[in-house]
């Protein structure tokens, strides 16, 4: 191939590589605000099964996943995984629902698969793609949407409860993000810390109002 079309080729592959991940360029750092400090939060204890086993694989990630890579990875199919000691928003949420026992790459593929049209058409893609469409997040919004599994977006942290999903947009311009409503609450703001990926690995910090929320939900 003439040197020429290489380059090209690249450029091309470089362009659709950046668009995974949670914002418009792949870069989930720039736009961070500062959190609010957290001595000792206290412990809520977990009923649900369901959002018990997702809080303890969400908390186990803040050990593991250390940076923040938005690499477009062809995945096994179903139970796709990127290495865990990296990955972007989405990934915290995938695989904390991989282990309450929810596949969303499997289940997001087969909802696109069968109204496509439904989900946003951001991409240029024409048809699903099981490797990247569960690692968006206005795709994961859509379907939980799709789901009935949409709340209420308030400003009273009450309303956000340990094992739900919140998403942001991080700059007023629709660069997106997502992250998990954990189980440490911070006494001094009565908030619910989250647990998210912006650029430094899975992180725990209370950010619930650090952005405008575009989306609260439920899943269990």
């Amino acid at each position: 191939m003439p040197a020429k079309l290489r380059f090209l080729s690249l450029f091309a592959f470089t362009l659709f590589f950046i668009s995974v991940g949670c914002n418009n360029n792949g870069l989930g750092s720039s736009s961070a605000s500062a959190q609010t400090p957290v001595v000792s939060p206290r412990v809520q204890e977990i009923s649900s099964p369901e959002v018990r086993k997702l809080l303890e694989h969400a908390v186990r990630q803040l050990e593991l996943t250390k940076t923040y890579d938005p690499a477009y990875v062809v995945l096994d199919y179903p139970n796709g995984d990127i290495p865990i000691e990296k990955g972007v928003c989405t990934d915290v949420v995938i695989r904390a629902m991989r282990n309450a026992g929810v596949d969303l790459q499997k289940v997001v593929h087969e909802d696109m698969s069968s109204d496509f049209s439904a989900y946003p058409n951001k991409w240029g893609l024409t048809s699903p793609d099981r490797n990247i469409d569960h690692r968006r997040v206005p795709n994961l919004r859509t379907f939980f949407e799709r789901k009935g599994k949409s709340l209420p977006v308030t400003k009273d942290p009450k309303t956000y409860q340990p094992g739900d999903i919140v998403s942001w947009d991080l700059d007023g311009k629709g660069m997106t993000h997502i992250g998990i409503v954990s189980n440490r609450l911070n006494e001094r703001t009565k908030t619910y810390l989250i647990i998210h990926n912006i650029g430094s690995g899975a992180q725990l910090e209370d950010r619930l109002f650090g952005w405008e929320i575009t989306g609260h939900y439920r899943y269990f």
